[in-house]
């Protein structure tokens, strides 16, 4: 085994790699070592800071066997700092991401510092055939452009997206939900107007409805809005 996956098996729980199996159908229940996301997160501060040239051995050896060796994967790129090899490294990734955890347990933390360059790769991204590759355009258009630095043309991108992939219309659901909860004004054409698929209008308006952050008297209005 290599240094890093015999780390990963050290931290080993048998009956967690069983329960996070259940909740990623898309991969083969033999390839969880069963790390724990706490302890996954812990185990990639380190090794970023104290182990960089294992780091880097790790990072080219693509593809990798197991689960957790994709998990860490993605947060050791979330903490290079550097944006332009930080980017480097999620083309070399991203096509090898399959699974929705993977995918969403990246968030590199230079992408703050740097959306002017961010945003066109966003839409390279949300234009891919590869279905986590687009998840995870969506997922970083909607971490980083429904704040203080929110155009409603945005939205445009999240709703040119048309996939039949499931994990995909998820996140396009998840997206306008926070758009409604952040942005209401800009957000609520969308669903008035059908501009949606039927199956994303319909989640959006439930994943709205479960949140906090709207108020009941949106949440009626928008119950009268589903398809």
């Amino acid at each position: 085994m290599t240094t890093i996956q015999k780390k990963l098996f050290e931290l080993r729980d048998e009956d967690y790699a069983k329960f996070q199996a259940k909740l990623t159908p898309t991969v083969d229940p033999e390839l969880f070592i069963g790390v724990r996301v706490p302890a996954c997160r812990a185990l990639a501060k380190d090794l970023h800071k104290n182990d960089t040239k294992e780091v880097e051995r790790f990072l080219l050896e693509l593809p990798h066997k197991y689960y957790d060796e994709n998990m860490i994967h993605g947060l050791l790129i979330s903490e290079i700092k550097d944006f332009d090899l930080c980017i480097s490294e999620l083309k070399a990734f991203l096509p090898h991401v399959d699974n929705w955890a993977v995918c969403d347990i990246m968030s590199p933390k230079c992408f703050k510092k740097h959306k002017l360059e961010l945003l066109p790769l966003i839409k390279e991204w949300t234009e891919s055939s590869e279905e986590y590759t687009v998840r995870f355009g969506l997922e970083m258009l909607m971490s980083h452009f429904l704040d203080d630095d929110f155009k409603p043309e945005y939205l445009k991108i999240a709703a040119s997206v048309h996939s039949d992939k499931y994990y995909v219309n998820m996140m396009i659901a998840w997206f306008f939900a926070t758009a409604l909860a952040k942005q209401w004004d800009s957000t609520i054409g969308y669903i008035e107007n059908n501009k949606l698929g039927e199956w994303v209008h319909n989640k959006t308006i439930q994943k709205a409805r479960e949140s906090n952050r709207i108020s009941d008297e949106k949440k009626l209005y928008l119950n009268k809005l589903k398809r």
